[in-house]
């Protein structure tokens, strides 16, 4: 559960640069009308993601991310089977109460964001350890394995 999603904006700490920065970049990816907005999609997203990461991959990427991000991926407890990437969207859209579609524009907002800030070393590792369907969520092909 995301306890602090429905937290009054006004009522929250100041932030600091970098994920001031961060949220202006979600805002403008995902076209949102305010950076409150943008402030629930990421903290939606990498609370969801940080159920699904765990290892050295969730280590490096906290210590990519603005402080305010890492301590919200870092929050959650990961789940002992990861999601595919659909099952994710459809997760985070049910724990929101929000559509899929509208689930899906944010995951793929914020994920923008967190690829700039990790880099395509660390996403490709990322997308290693995750089941099928998480590159679309990145915004990168899915490629399968040729048949023999």
């Amino acid at each position: 559960m995301i306890s602090d999603v429905r937290v009054p904006f006004e009522h929250r700490l100041p932030y600091g640069a970098a994920y001031e920065q961060m949220l202006e970049k979600v805002r403008y990816e995902g076209a949102y009308p305010t950076r409150e907005r943008a402030d629930e999609a990421v903290r939606l997203v990498l609370s969801g993601l940080g159920r699904q990461l765990t290892g050295d991959e969730r280590v490096d990427l906290a210590a990519c991310l603005p402080l305010e991000a890492a301590r919200v991926l870092t929050a959650q407890i990961p789940d002992p089977q990861p999601l595919t990437g659909w099952k994710f969207v459809k997760d985070l859209a049910a724990r929101s109460g929000a559509s899929l579609a509208t689930t899906r524009w944010d995951t793929g907002s914020v994920f923008a964001a967190v690829a700039a800030h990790a880099g395509p070393d660390l996403i490709a590792r990322i997308l290693r350890q995750l089941p099928g369907g998480w590159a679309l969520l990145f915004g990168q092909a899915e490629l399968a394995p040729a048949a023999a």
